[in-house]
């Protein structure tokens, strides 16, 4: 089915990730079509748009100007003009502004109209080799460490297979925060540079992934893929922490020891394991 975009609607565009033979026909037709691309960035999105000859003018949408944006986008869509968005690649709203403008969209009664495309989360998984059933996507994680460490142990007891993206200057520090938090010997992926001519899948346990990179710079932009935590992990009650915990002291082991060490058997974040062993 093939048919002209409808005025006063915005379509949610997917663009390649890498590849530019990933874009579908029906992107293509839409950018060709609509009145006015809204792009995260005018000129990485003037590229492909010059490769397929398409002469659409196009408008800025991004983190920094979206508060701007939002009303003059919605002021075209309210006068019958098509518009469709963009980001630098992939599926928009998938870490990036989209869904505040989706959202007003809708709260104004905007048609808006997905043009399914390539995602480099979804990518990645298919070809992972981790369990594609049960997934969980939680994006960039916090840059400092201290708050990285914090929302690593809220996930220390999903079960279903994790996804991150991550830039190259601080694959090494999350390796080792992945270590720290839920133990170095999950499995993990790293895929770079997907459907680019460099493309990557390295696979193995976080620590062997830790020394292959403490031996190779990494490059290029990641996705992680990692395995969630065992369904088999050991569950104690408070009085089963206490006395596991009263033991592993009693031996001379630290508190936060003993706590990390409980953490990577049982189900609950380390957090809560050491505050149970300050209460001793």
């Amino acid at each position: 089915m093939q048919t002209d975009p409808k005025p006063g609607t915005l379509y949610v565009v997917g663009t390649p990730i890498g590849n530019l033979e990933d874009i579908t026909f029906r992107a293509v037709r839409i950018l060709q079509t609509v009145n006015l691309i809204a792009a995260e960035d005018t000129r990485h999105t003037g590229k492909l748009l010059q490769h397929f000859q398409i002469k659409t003018p196009q408008l800025s949408y991004h983190e920094h100007n979206r508060t701007s944006r939002i009303p003059e986008l919605l002021e075209y869509l309210v006068n019958d003009q098509a518009i469709a968005l963009v980001s630098d690649a992939g599926m928009p709203g998938i870490s990036d502004p989209v869904y505040e403008l989706v959202k007003a969209c809708i709260e104004a009664g905007i048609t808006v109209v997905p043009i399914p495309g390539a995602s480099a989360a979804i990518t990645a998984l298919s070809a992972a080799g981790l369990p594609t059933d049960r997934f969980v996507f939680e994006g960039f994680l916090p840059a400092k460490g201290q708050k990285r460490r914090e929302h690593l142990e809220s996930l220390q007891t999903e079960s279903r297979t994790l996804i991150f993206y991550e830039s190259p200057h601080r694959l090494r520090e999350t390796l080792q925060d992945l270590a720290q938090v839920w133990g170095s010997d999950r499995q993990i992926v790293l895929a770079r540079e997907l459907t680019k001519f460099y493309e990557e899948f390295w696979r193995g346990t976080i620590a062997e992934a830790i020394a292959h990179y403490s031996q190779r710079e990494p490059q290029g932009e990641y996705t992680l893929v990692v395995a969630g935590t065992p369904a088999t992990q050991l569950q104690l009650s408070e009085a089963e922490l206490k006395a596991e915990l009263q033991q592993l002291i009693s031996q001379g082991i630290s508190r936060s020891q003993a706590s990390r060490q409980l953490a990577k058997i049982t189900s609950l974040p380390r957090r809560q394991i050491y505050q149970l062993a300050l209460s001793l």
